[in-house]
């Protein structure tokens, strides 16, 4: 049995003394009768020391740090976007998992953190939109951080982990200390007096009141520190807390949220000057896919609301001018974000930490840089809602590049599985599915597809993707009139083209069955009349 185990923990590991005190139990249980064995094994389980003795790592809880970058999507060179300037993402894609269909459950950043932290999809709670309080609606739901609270973590949070602003407020129960939150919209240049739209909107300024302010530029581009802007700031605290983290005798939970590469792209020269402006990679579709519904695509939006950018009924698509500076300024944010995450992670090496900790890269959702003639998020369509996501999970030797098919929603019932826990039913609904034997081994993972969603124009897109195909079913909020079908063939390319419906496609009846076996999607949720402390 020794020679099993030497190959079970390599390196030496096997002469842990909690892995030699295992083998000793074992070695005596096996020496008796079956009766005996039984009786022993019960009384192991009983006393809560089988079978956690038979590996060290068990003896040692995993720490969790959990990176969220806002807006990223899959443009890193580890997912094979050769344009991007990512080592350190790259590096740590290196020794982790790698899965490249991770998708979002929705494409706005509020629906989206709401799926991570609880666990629940947006057509099980209802939170679909921007001011609505969760604990309003669930007020003994337990979120991701607070899970891990419960079973006397240290849980944390620095800057956007909740989402912030618009009506929309973080949730104090998450945490053991206090969130030290930090800015989503900010400028260097301080000729510019006053507060624009979107930084009121990030500070809770009533709508009313936000959108009577100016617009304020889509991109900063100036010679500053890193630490001028908010990531910079984060990184620096994420750095100092690790050194504390280290020092305490307790396992954590560090969630780490980055603002970049989210508008506007204010972003330290230096990482502009990493990309050749000739060499920016432009959309080479700018039109609405033929066939699709006119309320499943978007223009104007989120990006209308920065100064400099013109309207669709001015430019549609927007001139290549334009297009390459916003494709360019996503990009150095992307590496800006990149360099801070490296930061962290050296520290986390220098500190030892590295040893039992769990690091999650999660993207919320994904991002349109003129595709279709689209940007920013809010859509179904592939772009907006392919994620990265990377996870190292240490004494793991089997890293791996997965196109597997996985949610956001898996990653609470993930991370709780590979940290020894059970989770049993909460509150809210529960929609995740573990990956953690996949990721320790297993040949399959459980999904076969991905659900999402998004509401638009008084509608709902409910939204089913396999391994090929997307079918989005769109059906008025009232539930009433006849539902309109979109169905996407991705086999050789991620941007849609044309809706090739038809009653009787065969992917659109294999999804359309799919589709029927999910529960019915709970309606909008009313805004809050509370407001939550930051």
């Amino acid at each position: 049995m020794e020679p099993l185990v030497k190959r079970m923990y390599p390196r030496g590991k096997y002469q842990h003394k909690h892995v030699q005190f295992g083998i000793r139990r074992l070695q005596h249980a096996l020496r008796m009768d079956k009766h005996h064995l039984v009786i022993y094994l019960i009384l192991l389980w009983t006393i809560g020391t089988f079978p956690s003795t038979l590996t060290a790592q068990a003896q040692v809880k995993q720490n969790i740090l959990l990176i969220l970058v806002d807006d990223l999507r899959p443009s890193i060179r580890a997912f094979g976007d050769q344009f991007a300037v990512t080592p350190n993402i790259d590096q740590l894609a290196q020794t982790a998992h790698v899965f490249e269909r991770a998708y979002a459950n929705q494409a706005v950043c509020v629906a989206s953190r709401y799926n991570l932290l609880l666990g629940a999809r947006s057509t099980s709670t209802g939170l679909y939109d921007f001011g609505r309080a969760f604990r309003d609606y669930y007020p003994e739901a337990v979120t991701l951080p607070e899970y891990f609270k419960q079973k006397g973590y240290y849980t944390g949070a620095i800057g956007k982990v909740f989402h912030v602003g618009h009506n929309t407020y973080n949730d104090t129960a998450s945490w053991t200390v206090p969130h030290e939150y930090d800015l989503v919209v900010e400028y260097a240049d301080k000729t510019q007096l006053g507060t624009t739209r979107e930084e009121a909107l990030f500070a809770n300024i009533p709508w009313s009141d936000a959108n009577k302010l100016k617009k304020g530029a889509a991109w900063e581009c100036l010679d500053v520190p890193d630490e001028v802007y908010a990531d910079g700031r984060v990184a620096q605290k994420t750095v100092l807390r690790l050194d504390e983290l280290k020092k305490r005798n307790q396992p954590f939970f560090l969630a780490v949220g980055f603002a970049r590469p989210h508008l506007p792209f204010s972003v330290p020269k230096k990482y502009w000057d990493m990309y050749d402006p000739a060499q920016i990679p432009m959309p080479e579709v700018t039109e609405n896919p033929k066939g699709s519904p006119p309320f499943a695509n978007k223009r104007d939006g989120e990006i209308a609301q920065y100064r400099g950018i013109p309207g669709a009924a001015e430019s549609d698509p927007f001139p290549d001018s334009i297009t390459r500076k916003l494709i360019h300024g996503y990009y150095a944010g992307v590496s800006y974000v990149d360099v801070q995450i490296g930061k962290i992670l050296q520290k986390l090496e220098e500190t030892g930490l590295d040893k039992n900790t769990i690091v999650v890269l999660w993207g919320d959702h994904g991002y349109l840089l003129g595709e279709m003639g689209m940007w920013t998020k809010h859509v179904n369509h592939e772009l907006a809602n392919r994620i990265p996501l990377i996870m190292h999970v240490p004494g793991s030797h089997r890293p791996l590049r997965s196109k597997e098919l996985i949610e956001t929603v898996d990653i609470f019932p993930t991370l709780v599985d590979l940290c020894g826990f059970t989770l049993r039913p909460l509150q809210q609904p529960l929609d995740g599915m573990s990956f953690s034997s996949y990721i320790k081994g297993a040949r399959k993972a459980p999904r076969k597809f991905v659900y999402h969603c998004y509401p638009r124009d008084g509608r709902l897109g409910l939204a089913i993707r396999d391994d090929r195909y997307r079918l989005v079913a769109w059906q008025t909020l009232s539930g009433k009139g006849p539902v309109k079908y979109e169905l996407y063939d991705y086999q050789n390319d991620n941007v849609e083209r044309e809706n090739i419906w038809s009653s009787d496609h065969p992917a659109f009846l294999k999804l359309k069955r799919m589709l029927n076996e999910q529960p019915p999607a709970a309606p909008i949720r009313p805004e809050s009349k509370t407001r939550q402390l930051k």
